[in-house]
């Protein structure tokens, strides 16, 4: 068998590869017994690493797909990591970049990801259970976490593979990555502070959310030390719709023109506030400042004068899948956990 840097060649000329491709062909191509080249593609670990490279290059290269009835059989796994997300969530930025990084994050395993929707106004609990019901897959990683949420409660109970982006109140005990919003509230106001602002207005995520109340917390408690006036938005979340949120800012500068800062937790919200905002003849910047954080560098560039924190959501959807996968092979070893702290914290 070949060792070096390059894979070894086809040793059937592709003519004679079969229409659908087996272990069988990978094995006669590679040089090697049938069960090595199945546990190599399933990551085995005493399967050599470079023997795996081998046989996934070839594996690529023939376009051989698993059977998954036949995986189920053998192994009980169907190689499925599901990301169950609601439609509803910012696919713009921070939603999207999580998607692209929890897919990278299995590249190279055996694992597939698909994704699971539920729609505005469904039980989150729905999609959660037919999956473990169905056994439809290995492992669901979700977000939106509530401080006591009955789908980690579930999961939980039933002993069944998952990771979590944000914390429940028993992180202790289950895989999750997560942002340290506490510190963002509390940068945010500092700054804003710092500019002499002292009217603040905040639209949250949704306060049934954990990441919410951290946010509300870090931010409270830094407007207290400061003397700031911080008011949470009730028109509208971060997650409402950017005609919703627009709407919601553009009605509090009217009710209170003393608002001299906004603070946002997702661009698409930072955005729809900017709307209102100069709608109002304001200058971002100058007699008001906007503060938001982002997935991916753009709030600067749409508006210099956004006072915008980046959230590693790609590093959390490495950490993710590598969680999913530690809570399906090694069930017995401590969650994997991520924090994910704010630099100017």
């Amino acid at each position: 068998m070949a060792t070096g840097g390059d894979p070894p060649r086809l040793r059937v000329p592709p003519a004679e590869v079969p229409m659908k491709p087996t272990l069988k062909t990978i094995a006669s191509l590679a040089g090697l017994a049938v069960p090595t080249v199945s546990r190599a593609l399933n990551d085995a670990p005493d399967i050599g690493a470079e023997t795996k490279r081998i046989v996934r290059r070839i594996a690529d290269e023939i376009g051989y797909v698993p059977n998954r009835a036949g995986v189920r059989l053998r192994t009980g796994r169907t190689n499925v990591i599901s990301l169950v997300l609601s439609t509803e969530h910012d696919m713009m930025n921070h939603t999207a970049r999580l998607i692209a990084s929890l897919a990278g994050g299995l590249r190279g395993t055996p694992f597939h990801m698909i994704m699971t929707p539920y729609f505005p106004g469904e039980d989150p609990m729905r999609p959660i259970r037919y999956i473990v019901e169905t056994r439809s897959a290995d492992a669901v990683v979700f977000n939106q976490i509530e401080p006591e949420d009955p789908r980690v409660a579930y999961l939980m109970e039933r002993g069944f593979p998952f990771a979590t982006h944000g914390r429940s109140r028993w992180a202790d005990s289950h895989p999750w990555a997560d942002f340290d919003n506490t510190a963002f509230g509390r940068i945010v106001l500092r700054r804003l502070a710092d500019r002499g602002r002292r009217r603040v207005l905040m639209v949250a995520p949704p306060l049934a959310q954990s990441y919410a109340q951290h946010l509300v917390s870090g931010a409270t408690a830094v407007a207290r030390e400061r003397g700031v006036a911080l008011q949470v938005a009730e028109a509208a979340t971060s997650d409402s719709g950017m005609a919703a949120v627009g709407l919601a800012v553009a009605e509090a500068l009217e009710r209170d023109p003393a608002i001299d800062g906004i603070v946002c937790a997702s661009t698409a919200a930072a955005m729809a506030a900017t709307g209102a905002i100069e709608a109002a003849g304001r200058e971002i910047g100058a007699d008001i400042d906007l503060a938001s954080k982002e997935a991916i560098p753009f709030l600067t560039l749409f508006r210099p004068g956004i006072i915008a924190l980046h959230e590693d959501v790609t590093q959390a959807g490495a950490v993710l899948a590598e969680a999913a996968i530690r809570a399906i092979r090694e069930p017995d070893l401590p969650p994997l956990q991520r924090l994910d702290v704010p630099a100017d914290a």
